[in-house]
């Protein structure tokens, strides 16, 4: 499975216990995944799975066993369209690990968005620049999106935002500069 990552974003909203998380992964974008290897994602190229509405899931740094979201579960819906996939997840803070994410994303430690894919038969083009091969994937069934420490594509960058102006957070909120009150 190759694991990567484009521009896109990630935000994070906090509601009562659950957050919730909205992601973009662009299509298009070219990234150097090592010297003289290239790699873009075509447009559309996750559509099969997605458009089936197969099981696929948001994990933190590409670890099954440690989910955070799935559209098996209902936390996760995906759209796909020319530009890129969209992801809303709500991410229950219940795991540990649920936890550790929320905290290293609080920290600017995790700003990276990058997919799980495995590319079909043919679904791929691979091209010489100058001194580069040039893959561009066509057609990849994408088992799931991670958020990480370090994406193969250094555009996915992600952000979190906490909105919750009710009870004690108002308070918080408004107990806090200005210039810092929503990040």
């Amino acid at each position: 499975m190759l694991l990567g990552a484009t521009l896109g974003a990630l935000e994070l909203r906090s509601e009562g216990g659950t957050t919730r998380l909205r992601a973009r992964f662009p299509y298009g974008a070219e990234t150097e995944l090592a010297a003289g290897r290239r790699e873009i994602i075509a447009p559309r190229a996750f559509a099969d799975r997605i458009e089936r509405g197969e099981d696929i899931h948001l994990l933190a740094g590409h670890s099954y066993d440690r989910p955070l979201a799935s559209r098996g579960s209902g936390s996760l819906t995906l759209r796909d369209s020319d530009d890129g996939v969209e992801l809303v997840a709500e991410i229950d803070p219940g795991t540990s690990w649920a936890r550790d994410f929320l905290a290293a994303h609080a920290a600017g430690l995790i700003r990276g968005l990058s997919p799980g894919f495995r590319v079909q038969p043919g679904g791929e083009r691979i091209e010489r620049r100058g001194a580069d091969l040039v893959r561009t994937v066509t057609s990849a069934a994408v088992f799931e999106f991670s958020a990480v420490t370090r994406p193969a594509y250094q555009q996915a960058q992600i952000e979190a935002r906490n909105w919750q102006p009710v009870g004690e957070v108002i308070r918080r909120v408004l107990d806090r500069p200005a210039a810092c009150r929503w990040r």
